[in-house]
């Protein structure tokens, strides 16, 4: 996997934190150069990009709003700049917001969770093609959750739609892009911890819980999700597309 990593040209929205910060770090240690897009967390962002370049790989932190469309054009614009290309895509901003259930729920959150989970996926994507196609054996790693498959716990109905929506975006982009080359995928994680997500809306019984139902008994963690982020990522002449890898230690009945 290392091998087929080595200098590709990678894109990671929200790779300075948590997850996206996991995935940026192994994308670098396996030789990739790498474009941190951040919105808040500009110094892991600076600190991942100074840490690529000191490997002798290329590397940008850039800041955008991308439920903008100009930003995440301008995001992309960056990165094929500074990095020279566009190899792989891994589409990982995204948040729960906060926790609203139907009686609670008003069009402005509404919108809110479905501008940053789903339209920014949107419009960094469609930046992101025309440089994708230009290559061969480009790929896109679109991140959703358990809660997309699952519906998620109390209060996440917004989200869990959002997620859920991206299981399709998945396939139906991995059919419009397959004839250009391009893969595209997705990853479902579900009990992630060690995260802000989770620090910020799971509570330790709750967490407790859930773990109760995985069957190999422990939670996952960012490490976990950036491997498999990578593996579909690497496989450039892989048969795989239109798929979603489940990082979730099994757990469907919890």
């Amino acid at each position: 996997m290392t091998d087929k990593l080595r200098n590709k040209n990678v894109l990671i929205t929200a790779g300075a934190q948590g997850i996206g910060e996991a995935i940026t770090k192994l994308f670098i240690d396996s030789g990739a150069n790498v474009a941190i897009h951040y919105f808040s967390s500009a110094e892991t962002a600076e600190k991942l990009a100074d840490y690529a370049i000191g490997k002798g790989q290329k590397a940008v932190a850039t800041r955008g709003d991308l439920t903008v469309e100009a930003d995440a054009r301008a995001v992309v614009e960056k990165t094929v700049e500074v990095l020279g290309g566009l190899d792989i895509l891994v589409n990982n901003a995204g948040s729960l917001v906060a926790r609203r259930k139907l009686e609670e729920m008003d069009g402005t959150f509404w919108t809110k969770v479905m501008d940053i989970n789903l339209t920014s996926m949107m419009y960094v994507t469609k930046a992101a093609m025309p440089h994708l196609i230009k290559n061969e054996h480009s790929s896109i790693v679109n991140l959703a959750s358990l809660a997309g498959r699952k519906g998620g716990h109390a209060g996440s109905l917004a989200y869990s739609t959002s997620k859920g929506a991206i299981l399709t975006f998945t396939r139906a982009l991995a059919s419009e892009l397959g004839p250009h080359g391009v893969r595209v995928n997705a990853v479902a994680p579900g009990l992630i911890l060690g995260t802000a997500f989770h620090n910020t809306h799971t509570t330790a019984e709750s967490a407790a819980k859930t773990v109760e139902g995985i069957p190999i008994n422990r939670a996952g963690n960012a490490d976990d999700v950036a491997r498999a982020v990578a593996y579909l990522a690497s496989e450039y002449d892989g048969f795989i597309t239109g798929a979603t890898l489940d990082i979730n230690g099994g757990a469907y009945n919890t």
